[in-house]
């Protein structure tokens, strides 16, 4: 894989900072809740930049599950939500990048295409795995 220079590292890390703004003031969309960008990846050109998002759902009590929803569909219901933010922020996109042109000095504003990051659901993931064998392992000691 090629190297990112640093100029490209630069606008990536404004046009991350201004989105993570602009989604949470400008965009009414109420498919959008709270989305949290992760990432920025700008193409070489400047002209295309992949953004990774992550969608943090409505909870309700410890369950972590929206409000009715029976324990078996979470998963469902998660991945609904999470496609619902997607498609309704890649239809923002267009109105985002806009308002970007106006708040960036750059010749060229990036098309932006928004994609679901995974990795802070896979560290979780990963996390409760690690406390279930520390206490599955703590209960053989006793």
């Amino acid at each position: 894989m090629a190297k990112v220079s640093p100029r490209v590292q630069r606008v990536a890390d404004q046009l991350q900072r201004e989105l993570a703004t602009l989604i949470q003031l400008e965009v009414s969309d109420p498919r959008v809740g709270m989305v949290s960008v992760t990432g920025v990846r700008v193409s070489r050109d400047l002209a295309y930049a992949d953004v990774y998002v992550t969608v943090m759902g409505s909870v309700d009590g410890d369950t972590g599950l929206a409000p009715g929803v029976p324990l078996e569909k979470a998963g469902e219901m998660d991945k609904l939500e999470i496609e619902a933010s997607i498609k309704a922020l890649n239809s923002a996109a267009g109105f985002l990048r806009t308002l970007l042109s106006k708040r960036l000095s750059l010749r060229i504003t990036p098309k932006l295409t928004f994609h679901y990051d995974e990795s802070v659901a896979r560290g979780q993931y990963l996390s409760s795995l690690i406390d279930r064998a520390l206490a599955e392992d703590s209960e053989h000691d006793s």
